[in-house]
């Protein structure tokens, strides 16, 4: 919170950290560049991947692994995982959807006029899987009942039996997705595009698609967004809640985020996820988070939307970054 910084738009960035298939460099590669290069992912088996699900597109197989990505980060149990990507089959194929029945929209068909947020936000995967988890696990005894009610407890669809058909599907694609583990090369720059989402870590992947997803929103002081009763935030306010979906707490302010580190060493290179502060040591009056390319998405200051803009301008007070962490 406080003064806040003027910056022009740009365009923001995170990464699907859970890659698929019996090749983990050629997936890697064909996502996000040659895997030898700078910039690049290293990724590693991290449990018992199966590999690719026949039939599903990379898109498809990108979308399950962010689902199930914000399953264990907000610590749902795996079979609340084969839930979600049961309903998302049945409601969009796991493809995420600009349209659907009358205002749906997403991978879960999600309705703004219902309640699960904007349409911006629910075109977020990431938004769109959190609140998925959030409505399920305040579901009485859902860890009891079938996949197929479990999901139709939370989507209230017109066919409550179509989840059924898709639940073998949907444990296989757990399967494939649940057991690899992607780290940045060390030169990871980030995309800066929503659109070619990269990021360092799977925390770093949530709090970058709540951010995004976050878009458009005005500038509060001392918002903490409509989750918590505000129609916006200001710049701690985002960071915290941004970082509060990836399950990793925060304090308020900006000047108490940065000192609880841990800190990025001067000259590091900054990576996606990151904090990126401004001020001096006794008044941090500003926090960003980066996105890669030199952009951060912000809530800047009054009269402007929470957007994207580049994390240095010419007369900035740039201080330091941060790398949140469990």
């Amino acid at each position: 919170m406080g003064s806040k910084l003027g910056a022009g738009v740009a365009a923001v960035v995170l990464a699907i950290p859970l890659l698929i298939g019996a090749g983990i460099a050629g997936v890697v590669s064909s996502l996000f560049g040659s895997s030898g290069s700078s910039g690049s992912l290293t990724c590693t088996p991290d449990g018992a991947p199966t590999g690719t699900v026949p039939g599903l597109t990379v898109e498809q197989m990108g979308n399950a692994a962010t689902i199930v990505a914000v399953g264990k980060q907000r610590g749902v149990p795996e079979p609340g995982w084969v839930v979600a990507i049961a309903a998302a089959m049945q409601e969009s194929q796991l493809r995420n959807l600009p349209y659907g029945d009358r205002d749906s929209l997403g991978l879960f068909q999600q309705r703004p006029s219902m309640g699960w947020g904007t349409p911006q936000q629910i075109t977020a995967p990431t938004y769109a899987a959190i609140k998925f988890f959030e409505h399920l696990t305040a579901t009485p005894n859902w860890q009891k009942m079938s996949v197929n009610d479990a999901a139709q407890a939370v989507q209230g669809s017109g066919f409550p039996n179509a989840y059924a058909q898709h639940e073998d599907k949907a444990r296989a694609i757990v399967a494939a997705v649940s057991g690899v583990r992607c780290q940045p090369a060390p030169a990871m720059a980030g995309s800066g595009d929503c659109n070619n989402i990269q990021a360092a870590t799977p925390a770093a992947m949530t709090a970058i698609n709540y951010g995004c997803g976050q878009r458009g929103l005005p500038y509060v002081w001392g918002g903490n967004g409509p989750q918590n009763g505000d129609n916006g935030f200001d710049c701690s306010g985002l960071t915290k809640a941004a970082y509060a979906a990836a399950g990793i707490s925060l304090p308020r302010t900006a000047q108490a985020q940065y000192a609880a580190g841990p800190l990025v060493a001067a000259g590091e290179p900054l990576l996606p996820g990151d904090l990126v502060f401004y001020g001096t040591p006794r008044n941090i009056h500003h926090v960003g988070l980066y996105l890669g390319n030199g952009n951060m998405v912000h809530a800047s200051t009054w009269g402007q939307p929470v957007k994207i803009a580049p994390y240095r301008a010419t007369g900035d007070d740039y201080f330091g970054a941060t790398r949140p962490t469990r």
